[in-house]
């Protein structure tokens, strides 16, 4: 070390006291603890730590103690872990402004960490950035208050708890919900497609037709006043909403052009398909009930367990769909069982064994077949529940998760009142 004096240094990390030899500073394992090394002068010394203390050469550092202190276990031992009760971020936080990386921390807290980072990003995507309300609060700008009130508009429409017209918004918008799929539940009964009600089937076309008005304008508004059109666009409960507002004005462009002619037997069928594409309007509820946020969340989060999960089950498919083809038709055993005349049609079978269901509709008949069947099954609950651990954890976070931010709103909603 060029600058300072004596034998030894002292190092300050939140009001805890380090003292170590200039030469163990050289070959620090931090990097900037081992920076001191090679200054020259109190600038440079101060670019490396937060105050200097000449007389007594001792270089103050305003971080965390607690996890220093765990930080210098990894120097002494050479393992890292993270401080109890205290947030993986933050521990990694203080972990690069000392110069370690995530690699240096033991096998599980790297795991922990990994999924740490993974929730958060996953989680604030499609969040404000920080301190941007605020920040705009304390500069007046041109246009600002236009600014304020799209910012109003647009929190109303996307956020059901963020103040009184928001909730009152969603209660509406479920209301519409709620009354478009008891429509679309009532046409599909023999009694009302009835030619005698022909006036309720009517009508029932005309409260479609203002659950649709009204869905399309919800769509826009929201649209329109957006931040990001690109993101608004790419965002899944948006294309749900257009999902099931699209089917809906391309049957009335096809019925315009078409006619209710049925010997137009294609158009028909296209038409049922279309009509019958409005069930993704329940989807709609996921904008103003946790509990479908938190699936959709979770399956989010979740995709390489359900893939995983997939997999399981498609290998588990094909070699017991063999083997039951195998043992209950392929051998020549006197006996053959026509519903296991191919491995496709085996499948089914073993799909049904391996979740349990057992509609009875297919089993097999021969001894060999039904010890084949009873592995089937326990190896089915055990496919089964090895994944879903990681998804039962998830999916408790991913609601601990949006019941904050619903909270958060709620807060900010008390103040509305308050005012």
């Amino acid at each position: 070390m060029n600058f300072g004096r004596g034998p030894s240094v002292v190092l300050n990390v939140g009001g805890t006291r380090y003292s170590f030899s200039r030469e163990v500073l050289k070959d620090f394992p931090l990097r900037r603890v081992s920076r001191l090394h090679g200054c020259l002068s109190e600038q440079d010394v101060l670019e490396v730590c937060d105050d200097y203390d000449r007389e007594r050469n001792e270089y103050f550092f305003d971080r965390h103690s607690e996890a220093f202190g765990f930080i210098m276990l990894y120097v002494r031992h050479g393992h890292l872990r993270f401080v109890p009760h205290m947030c993986e971020l933050s521990f990694y936080n203080e972990m690069i402004y000392w110069g370690l990386e995530g690699s240096h921390l033991d096998y599980c807290c790297q795991r922990r960490l990994d999924d740490r980072m993974s929730e958060t990003r996953t989680y604030f995507s499609a969040e404000e950035p920080p301190g941007e309300l605020s920040g705009a609060k304390g500069r007046r700008q041109p246009g600002a208050e236009g600014g304020k009130w799209l910012e109003r508009m647009r929190r109303t429409f996307e956020e059901p708890t963020s103040s009184v017209a928001a909730q009152v918004l969603a209660t509406v918008s479920i209301l519409f919900v709620i009354v478009s799929m008891v429509v679309l539940c009532a046409s599909t009964l023999p009694e009302w497609r009835a030619p005698e009600n022909r006036s309720v089937e009517e009508q029932s076309r005309i409260i479609e037709a203002i659950c649709i008005g009204w869905f399309t304008a919800e769509c826009i508004v929201r649209f329109i006043v957006s931040k990001n059109k690109c993101e608004f666009v790419r965002r899944p409960l948006n294309i749900i909403d257009l999902l099931a507002i699209t089917p809906y004005y391309i049957s009335v462009l096809m019925t315009v052009f078409t006619g209710e002619n049925s010997q137009l037997q294609r158009a028909g069928v296209t038409l049922r398909v279309l009509r019958m594409m409005r069930i993704f309007w329940v989807i709609k509820l996921a904008r103003h009930f946790i509990g479908l946020q938190t699936l959709g969340l979770t399956l989010k989060r979740c995709y390489r367990e359900m893939v995983m999960l997939l997999v399981f089950i498609c290998v588990a498919m094909a070699i017991f769909s063999a083997l039951s083809q195998l043992l209950e038709n392929g051998l020549d055993l006197g006996t053959k069982n026509k519903d296991y005349a191919s491995i496709p049609a085996a499948c089914w079978w073993v799909i049904i064994s391996m979740t349990t269901v057992g509609y009875g509709d297919m089993c097999p008949i021969t001894v060999p077949g039904r010890i084949l069947g009873g592995i089937c099954v326990v190896s089915g609950i055990v496919l089964l529940a090895l994944p879903i651990t990681f998804i039962y954890h998830s999916f408790v976070q991913c609601y601990h998760e949006l019941k904050f931010r619903s909270a958060r709103y709620s807060r900010s909603l008390s103040a509305e009142f308050l005012n």
